[in-house]
């Protein structure tokens, strides 16, 4: 039962986001903004396919515990390339925010995406082992965090400003996906159950994504 259904799920969701984010990246306005905001739902789609197709792959076949190695290295891409997701949406959120935004802002998120990658790029993190390490789970997502906490406000405060509701939504979306993702990050290891978590997380992310495509048509 759990093969079928995330099968359904990933399969859906990689192939809602990866042609969503194509359709704004071919938009017939030659927008901007738009290609931009293509760029990002792709970069989630294609980075999530690295760890999403293998645990398909598993779940069908020898099991998780089996293809840890191709797990493994598939969360490694997704650490990434959920950073560059991250940057990307910051960038968007630029080119159309009213707020004046200080170079300290730029620092943070700049920064703080480089120390992601950073420490993901440490051997300690046992990608590729059958027991990642727990600890620098932790120490890659601080960065992380603060990347969504910083982002959370701005999309706030501009709803605020501009009086548009997508803001606001945003915001919320990006909210719901950490407040999903943490106890997975904390949790899941002594309690399996708590990766359900990751179904209302990557919700929120094809949210994100249908907000722009919505706002293109």
């Amino acid at each position: 039962m759990q093969a079928i259904f995330e099968t359904i799920f990933h399969i859906c969701y990689l192939t809602t986001v990866i042609t969503l984010g194509y359709k704004m990246y071919q938009n017939k306005m030659q927008n901007q903004y738009f290609k931009g905001y293509g760029i990002m739902a792709m970069v989630l789609g294609f980075g999530d396919a690295f760890h999403l197709i293998p645990r398909i792959y598993a779940l069908w076949t020898t099991g998780l515990e089996a293809n840890y190695v191709a797990l493994g290295f598939g969360k490694f891409i997704t650490s990434i390339t959920m950073t560059f997701f991250y940057l990307i949406f910051y960038k968007l959120f630029k080119m159309k925010a009213k707020q004046t935004l200080s170079s300290g802002i730029d620092f943070v998120i700049y920064g703080m995406a480089f120390l992601r990658i950073l420490i993901s790029l440490f051997p300690q993190n046992g990608w590729l082992t059958s027991e990642p390490s727990f600890v620098w789970g932790i120490y890659r997502n601080i960065p992380f965090t603060i990347m969504g906490i910083v982002l959370i406000w701005l999309l706030y405060r501009e709803g605020k400003i501009q009086k548009k509701k997508n803001y606001k939504t945003l915001s919320i979306c990006v909210f719901l996906s950490f407040l999903f993702y943490i106890p997975v990050v904390l949790y899941s290891r002594a309690i399996p159950q708590v990766g359900m978590l990751m179904v209302p997380k990557t919700l929120a992310y094809v949210y994100i994504v249908y907000i722009g495509y919505r706002q293109m048509k």
